[in-house]
């Protein structure tokens, strides 16, 4: 048999043939308890596990033939047996309390199954198959001696208890394979708050959806597969009814309060009715009532942390608030005990076929019952899940409500069940959720890699998705707020699911990011894209993504840096919430026929996320290209500083301008017309009251008109109620044909002024009622190359251009 040297505590091998003969007579070689405890703290479940004799042995420190030795050593017996079947078949009547069995295996000795165990004589514990084992040989032995004396038998019949350090093993339970379920196990080994770790050697099989109550529980099936072949219906339209869901209790604890006062965005002290019933430390799920405008719209709705009390009536939480909370609206705070520390990894999932439905009705009543997902949190703080990989899902894989501080990384989704029903095919659906962190995940063909709901100080980082016509990245917009995106790839689309929710979002920033495309158009309030790219994408071979890539964004302190899309901009403005400027710089975009860089007053555009622009906004350094047929339908003023407008090759292009105000500092146009259609309001709309037609636009900086268009004009006015006025100082327009005109003003009311410009080749082209009364036409300080100035009104008291300029033909 194997034993252990007492000098250098490795395993020695010797005879194992002819055991019994061998213990027999003589002194044994000793296995201590000490020492196979020992051992188990050094990883020796799997060496005992290996090493055991193929029969019952026993061993002890000293002499058999020493009885006062014995005696004081009894204690350190240690027996040995070869499988679960020879344990459960020792003599009850022979175990001692706290008599420890090596035992070598669960079906024979080094199948991985050995462990050490203990007996607990006054045990009443079921026998689970693993962790607790009661005999099957009983009533023999002491109890009949006692029971021949006319004393009583001992109290309960005692059993095995599995002697660990924490850490459990399916193969404990005999289950090597997904043969066998391992429902039972899973139950018995995290229902035992003794057991910190369990451990899969092997793959799987589950049938049952488990809710576990507990804390500090790290469940790693080693990369092993885990199936759910006969798995249990769910209930009706639960994403919950994992294989293991880990949920805190709500205590019942509950108070309600009327803010007396306004709680600031960023303040983190809060106001409650009774402060004595918050303690520091302690856990409340916290939920504003909902807007009238939408049964989802709350601004708050977290599981937070008391971190500190201060009077009768506010204490602090572990969050900053991200929007204001007005009086007189009822906060409602209810005590949980989370689920701490609850964490599941290293897992290859498989789900279970669901018949394809392909509408929004179920084809039968139980159809979205059928599927499976793996893990679920709800009220559960630190609770990690990592490298899960998993496939034919139907709910998320990994679904989180009320989580607060946890992590989801290397998780993967391939090819789920179902993506049309709502809910369904995602990776990882986050609901009221604090300080997560996704990192290093992917999908291939599903609906949302991660999805946020009601999310705060969260970050995603290094997240891919392919076949990303759903949406990889998606919020609903119930208030998220300081959501970071960073090194990801696939479509983002945020606070996009209705009013309902609230359609906003706050403080959303995204670098590094490629995606077919980027949607942020309703009301989302601060939205920083740095080093973005939309590009054009295809669903299958020829077949062109709709809309790919392209930007919808809120001009709402809009901010985008160093970005790129393939085919279109359009900028919308849905909110009013910001406190810093809209600012586009150093980016570069395509434009599509008849599209619109800024949405005008139309049919459809008083909806949120299609609204105009009322603000003012910045593009520096960018430029605008492939422009046919453009619309730059609203926005009350536009800086253009060193930014080009660049009709298609060999086309040209026109941009029609409803912007209010246009002040252009370097950059310029080629091959492109402006052509003024009004002011964007002055029509208006239910958004918009009816505003003046009157528009102004300057072109200073060293700017540069160039090429040509079809509308055989650089800027040009042709509707009668247009209200212009012109400013052009240092800049140069260069026609290359002589039926090109820097500028064509055809009627309405005009002011203009030249002053130190250049113009070259083709002609001015004013009409003789452009500049009637109230209006003004001075040109002076320009230099003109070849210019066609037939056309330009005739002289008066407020019309002057033959003075002081320098024309040359």
């Amino acid at each position: 048999m194997f034993f252990l040297d007492d000098k250098k505590g490795k395993s020695n091998a010797t005879n194992v043939s002819n055991e019994e003969n061998q213990t027999k007579g003589k002194s044994n070689e000793a296995i201590s308890r000490r020492k196979v405890l020992a051992t188990i703290g050094l990883g020796g479940v799997m060496l005992a596990g290996s090493v055991l004799g193929p029969r019952l042995a026993s061993a002890d420190n000293g002499s058999s033939n020493d009885k006062d030795n014995k005696d004081s050593k009894d204690g350190d017996r240690v027996l040995q047996v070869n499988n679960v079947a020879a344990l459960k078949s020792l003599p009850m009547g022979q175990m001692k309390d706290g008599q420890h069995v090596l035992v070598g295996g669960y079906n024979k000795s080094g199948d991985g199954g050995g462990k050490l165990v203990r007996f607990v004589a006054d045990s009443t514990k079921a026998d689970n198959g693993g962790t607790v084992h009661r005999l099957t040989n009983g009533g023999n032995g002491r109890e009949q001696n006692e029971a021949a004396k006319g004393g009583k038998p001992p109290k309960g019949e005692g059993c095995f208890e599995v002697v660990h350090q924490g850490v459990g093993d399916f193969r404990w339970f005999g289950i090597f394979d997904k043969n066998i379920n391992a429902d039972n196990a899973l139950d018995a080994l995290i229902n035992d708050l003794s057991i910190h770790r369990v451990e899969a050697h092997s793959d799987l099989n589950f049938i049952k959806r488990h809710v576990y109550h507990r804390s500090d529980i790290e469940i790693d099936f080693h990369g092993h597969t885990v199936t759910t072949e006969g798995i249990e219906l769910n209930t009706l339209d639960n994403p919950f009814g994992a294989v293991m869901f880990f949920q805190g209790v709500v205590t019942g604890v509950t108070q309600t309060v009327t803010l007396t006062e306004d709680i600031s965005e960023y303040s983190d002290i809060f106001e409650v009715a009774d402060s004595s019933m918050f303690e520091v430390d302690s856990w409340w799920h916290a939920q504003i009532k909902n807007n009238a405008a939408g049964g989802a719209q709350r601004e708050l709705d977290y599981l937070i942390k008391v971190t500190e009390i201060f009077d009768a009536t506010h204490v602090r939480f572990n969050y900053k608030l991200g929007w204001l909370l007005a009086k007189g609206r009822p906060i409602t705070y209810k005590k949980v005990n989370p689920a701490f520390r609850c964490h599941v990894r290293n897992m290859s999932f498989v789900g279970i076929p669901v018949p394809p439905n392909g509408t929004s009705l179920r084809p039968f009543p139980t159809w979205d019952q059928i599927g499976s997902n793996p893990v679920a949190y709800e009220f559960a703080v630190e609770c990690d899940a990592s490298g899960i990989k998993a496939s034919k899902v139907f709910w998320p894989v990994v679904m989180r409500r009320y989580n607060t501080h946890y992590v989801t990384e290397r998780c993967q989704l391939m090819n789920p069940e179902e993506r049309d029903w709502g809910g369904t095919g995602y990776l990882t659906q986050q609901i009221n959720v604090l300080y997560g962190h996704i990192r290093d995940c992917n999908t291939s063909n599903a609906r949302h890699l991660n999805d946020f709901t009601c999310a705060a100080y969260c970050m995603v980082e290094n997240c891919h998705g392919d076949g990303d016509e759903y949406g990889p990245f998606v919020t609903h917009g119930q208030y998220e707020h300081d959501l970071t995106y960073i090194n990801n790839s696939g479509l983002l689309s945020f606070a996009n699911s209705g009013t309902t929710w609230g359609d906003s979002a706050k403080r959303v920033t995204v670098k590094k990011h490629i995606a077919s495309r980027i949607v942020a158009s309703k009301r989302l309030t601060d939205l920083t894209l740095e080093d973005c790219h939309a590009v054009v994408t295809y669903t299958k071979p020829g077949v062109k993504m709709a809309n790919s890539g392209s930007f919808w964004v809120n001009m709402d302190g809009l901010q985008m840096r160093g970005c790129t899309a393939q085919e279109m901009v359009t900028i919308s403005k849905g909110s009013s919430r910001a406190k810093r400027k809209n600012i586009i710089d150093s980016c570069s975009f395509g434009m599509l026929k008849g599209y619109e860089i800024a949405r005008p007053i139309r049919s459809g555009t008083t909806q949120v996320g299609y609204t105009p622009s009322n603000g003012e906004l910045t593009i520096l350094n960018s430029e605008f290209y492939n422009i046919e047929d453009v619309t730059l339908g609203s926005i009350n003023k536009l800086t253009l500083i060193n930014t080009w407008f660049k009709g298609l090759p060999q086309v040209g292009g026109t941009l029609k301008i409803g912007t209010r105000e246009i002040i252009m500092q370097g950059g310029g146009l080629v091959d492109c017309c402006f052509l003024l259609t009004g002011a964007w309001d002055k029509v208006g709309d239910v958004n918009n009251p009816k505003n003046k037609p009157d528009q102004w636009i300057t072109i200073d900086g060293s700017a540069i008109f160039s090429g040509v268009n079809g509308e055989k004009a650089f800027l040009k006015s042709v509707d009668a109620t247009n209200v212009v006025t012109w400013n052009f100082g240092n800049c140069t327009s260069i026609a290359l044909d002589a039926s090109t005109a820097h500028f064509s003003i055809q009627g309405g009311m005009n002011k203009l002024k030249a002053i130190g410009s250049q113009f070259t080749g083709g002609k001015y082209e004013v009409s003789a009622d452009a500049f009637g009364s109230g209006a003004y036409f001075f040109m002076t300080s320009c230099v003109e190359e070849g210019v066609n100035r037939t056309s330009l009104p005739a002289e008066s008291d407020t019309v002057k251009h033959s003075v002081g300029n320098l024309s040359i033909f």
